[in-house]
C-alpha cells in the first residue's frame, strides 16, 4: 500500500477532525465514506477489529482507531507524509488577530 486511507463518516466528529489534521499537515490521504460505501464498513472492521471510526491505515500497513491529534501528527512525521515541520507548524497554528496583540 502506498497511500493513507481514512475510513469514516461525515456525521463523525473524530473523522472530520482526522481529515482536518491531515489537511493542515499537508499529508495526502484517500477518504472512504462508510455511508456512501457500506461494504467498506466490513473492511474497516477487519483492519481494526473494532467498529469505532475513524480507522486510519498508513502506507506502512499500521493503523490507528480514533487517534488523538498528537498520535496522528506523530505518525505523519514518522512516515514523512506531510509538509516540512516548519510548514506543518505554520498550518497548525491558528491565525493571530492583530487587534488582539495591540496594546
Amino acid at each position: 500500500m502506498s497511500e493513507t486511507i481514512i475510513f469514516g463518516a461525515d456525521w463523525c466528529g473524530d473523522c472530520r477532525r482526522a481529515k482536518l489534521i491531515f489537511e493542515r499537515a499537508g499529508a495526502p490521504y484517500r477518504y472512504v465514506d462508510l455511508v456512501q460505501d457500506p461494504a467498506a464498513v466490513d473492511v474497516a472492521r477487519d483492519i481494526s477489529g473494532r467498529t469505532n471510526i475513524p480507522v486510519i491505515v498508513y502506507p506502512d500497513r499500521s493503523h490507528q482507531v480514533e487517534p488523538s491529534n498528537a498520535d496522528m501528527l506523530r505518525k505523519i512525521s514518522e512516515l514523512g507524509l506531510g509538509a516540512t515541520q516548519a510548514e506543518g507548524a505554520a498550518r497548525l497554528d491558528p491565525p493571530h488577530d492583530s487587534a488582539e496583540t495591540a496594546p
